[in-house]
């Protein structure tokens, strides 16, 4: 809409300098020797500029402005040497200051009557046949460019209703998309934590009451592990509803959060666990939720799948990566045929921070998940 409008300025422009050059200027040159008839032609171009540069302004008073220029062609026609060329100067006005093709019809048609009749009243036919000539002309031209300019608006309207629509479609596909993400990484919390902590509790619990007359310390060690990852559970649930964004973390280092994590495996499943753990691993918040994600969910598939006697937890830090590295001793599996949602959420957990995830693995031969941190500078190759 602007470009038009700025079209429309600028033809305005040069119609204004064509009205002045090809219609006053001639008509006053062609009236200047007269005495009488003279100088009422000179009030009449002078009076015709002056409305012209008014109605530019305020195109309120345009169709008032207009009779008195349809009047005023005809009595320049009716002086010597007036003729039809202001008028024909004069007869795009009548399609620029109107809102509709009728009222420019009607308007430059009686423009062209009084042109004609001022012309044959000086005798002069040939000039009212040039008006009316020229009024035929600009109803043929104005009635196209009409049609052109309402085909125009017709298909700027259905574009600006297209765009509005596509819009509307983009912003509900986005608002869908991030409902959908966030449905995902709530689902993926979820995997993480609470299912765990279920599944770890459903294990202890069964444990429990097979022993309960053969071995009372072992059982009461087994249902104070219960407590606790009860009490986990329900830190995890609360931080979940609250969008804390520790989830089981505390301030600092990794470390003693997954030596606390493994301690704990192997205190519940048997396992031997070997850890080395650095303490001067230093991450980001972000980095260290997802090293214990992973460790979390890795340790969970060797207690549901791996039947492994020993785990190998490492953690190195280079210059600019972090790597943690879980190996068991277990059966092993056919990573191309595991579809399970606790690698893919490993997967993708790593991903949103520019992380990967190697997963090496044969049937006999035991399990390898390395996660992969990159940190600022490092290149990502996926």
């Amino acid at each position: 809409m602007t470009d038009r409008r700025a079209g429309f300025r600028d033809l305005h422009r040069w119609y204004t300098a064509a009205w002045l050059l090809l219609g006053l200027v001639p008509s006053a040159i062609a009236t200047g020797d007269d005495s009488g008839p003279a100088k009422a032609a000179s009030l009449v171009l002078v009076g015709a500029a002056f409305a012209y540069a008014a109605v530019h302004r305020a195109r309120d008073h345009s169709l008032a402005y207009l009779w008195v220029l349809a009047l005023g062609l005809g009595v320049m026609a009716a002086l010597p040497g007036g003729g039809a060329a202001l008028f024909v100067a004069a007869l795009p006005q009548f399609w620029f200051q109107t809102r509709g093709p009728r009222t420019a019809l009607l308007l430059g048609g009686c423009a062209a009557a009084a042109t004609a009749a001022g012309s044959l009243w000086i005798d002069s036919p040939g000039n009212a046949a040039a008006a009316l000539a020229g009024y035929l002309v600009s109803v043929a031209a104005g009635l196209l460019l009409s049609r052109l300019l309402s085909d125009t608006e017709a298909r700027a309207t259905a574009l600006a209703a297209e765009l509005t629509l596509t819009q509307d479609q983009l912003a509900e596909a986005h608002r869908r998309q991030g409902a959908a993400d966030e449905r995902e990484r709530m689902a993926r919390e979820i995997h993480d934590t609470l299912a765990q902590g279920f599944a770890s509790i459903i294990v202890l619990a069964e444990a429990a009451r097979t022993g309960l007359g053969d071995d009372p310390e072992r059982t009461a060690r087994q249902l104070r592990s219960i407590e606790q990852t009860a009490r986990e559970n329900f830190a995890e649930a609360r931080s979940l509803v609250g969008a804390t964004p520790h989830g089981g973390l505390t301030p600092g280092s990794v470390v003693p959060t997954l030596r606390r994590t493994l301690e704990r495996f192997a205190q519940d499943t048997g396992i031997t666990v070997d850890a080395d753990l650095p303490e001067d691993v230093d991450c980001d918040q972000q980095t260290r939720i997802a090293l214990l994600r992973c460790t979390q969910e890795s340790l969970a598939n060797v207690r549901k799948h791996a039947d492994a006697s020993t785990v190998l937890v490492v953690l190195t830090q280079h210059p600019h990566a972090i790597e943690l590295e879980i190996t068991d001793d277990g059966r092993g599996f056919v990573v191309a045929e595991s579809h399970g949602f606790g690698l893919d959420g490993m997967r993708k957990r790593l991903a949103e921070l520019d992380g990967d995830l190697t997963v090496t693995s044969s049937v006999g031969d035991g399990t390898r998940i390395l996660a992969t941190l990159h940190t600022t500078g490092t290149p990502h190759h996926a």
